[in-house]
């Protein structure tokens, strides 16, 4: 996987005529009508999902993205296909870094969705990226649980994937969540033979952050659409610091990300050591476009 180029011009080209710009997401995500994941990005089974280099990537940079698929969230993917992924991954690249290598993962809620995870490939082509992204059920489900399985993105990035970025070169990946809820607390083992076929452990929240940073370098972009979102808010900063980058705009997803990597790649701050969040440059979005608000 990540083998290929992210071609904006055929991007938006074959874009217009698949009608990304004008169609509904029922008619996009076409999962939606048949009620159930797809079965590529069924996890049951899975054992990896690799970054590897290639001749036209040689320094792949990998990057998972956990979209909220839920009721209040469900309309974030059908924005990315719109306009965002392109505007994302061209600004990656033109911003410096040439091999990214993108996850998309769907969650849900473990505790009431028939499918709380879904996991693409890690990809770098236009069109591979889209087809995985469309491929996502936009299930809307979630409940009244007081939360949603983000945590569910850190265990996969922990035992489930692979990166020569790390293996080879010591190198962090970024993983990203996105959000309007708190995360659940506990990932039972019994929720993860579910979901994944196996398992044993139950896991809480931290456990599985603690476990995902040791080769990711974690965030979570909380949404303040509502009053129950900047409650969330708080919480995430709580857990994160100053990697929780709260906006008012979904729409402003795919530049917090990009800026995110760029300035990481160009200050050089992948590595297995820890880091202190995003220090100045939490500062810096703030005084731009991006709304943040104080815990």
């Amino acid at each position: 996987m990540g083998s290929t180029r992210y071609d904006i011009d055929a991007r938006y080209d074959r874009a217009s005529k698949a009608g990304y710009g004008t169609k509904s997401a029922s008619e996009i995500f076409t999962q939606n009508t048949k009620r159930q994941a797809h079965p590529s990005m069924n996890p049951q089974g899975v054992s990896f999902r690799e970054s590897r280099d290639s001749e036209v990537h040689p320094n792949s940079v990998p990057i998972i993205l956990g979209l909220d698929v839920t009721g209040s969230m469900g309309h974030i993917p059908h924005e990315l296909i719109k306009e965002g992924l392109p505007k994302l991954m061209g600004g990656i690249i033109q911003g410096g870094v040439p091999d990214p290598a993108l996850l998309f993962l769907g969650i849900g809620d473990h505790e009431c969705d028939s499918y709380p995870l879904q996991v693409g490939q890690f990809e770098s082509g236009d069109e591979e990226l889209d087809m995985w992204l469309t491929r996502t059920y936009i299930e809307s489900g979630g409940g009244g649980n007081g939360g949603e399985s983000y945590l569910l993105a850190w265990y996969f990035a922990a035992f489930h994937t692979r990166t020569d970025a790390f293996e080879k070169r010591k190198q962090k990946g970024l993983l990203f969540t996105v959000g309007d809820e708190p995360c659940l607390k506990v990932l039972p083992g019994s929720a993860i033979r579910e979901i994944m076929g196996s398992g044993q452990q139950t896991y809480t929240h931290d456990e599985l952050l603690e476990e995902a940073k040791k080769r990711y370098e974690v965030y979570h972009i909380s949404v303040l659409h509502s009053d129950q979102a900047i409650r969330a808010d708080r919480g995430w900063k709580e857990l994160l610091g100053k990697n929780c980058i709260s906006i008012e705009d979904h729409r402003d997803i795919p530049d917090v990300i990009k800026k995110i990597i760029c300035d990481q790649c160009k200050n050089k701050t992948f590595g297995t050591e820890g880091q202190e969040g995003l220090g100045s440059y939490s500062n810096a979005l703030s005084e731009e476009t991006y709304i943040f608000r104080e815990a």
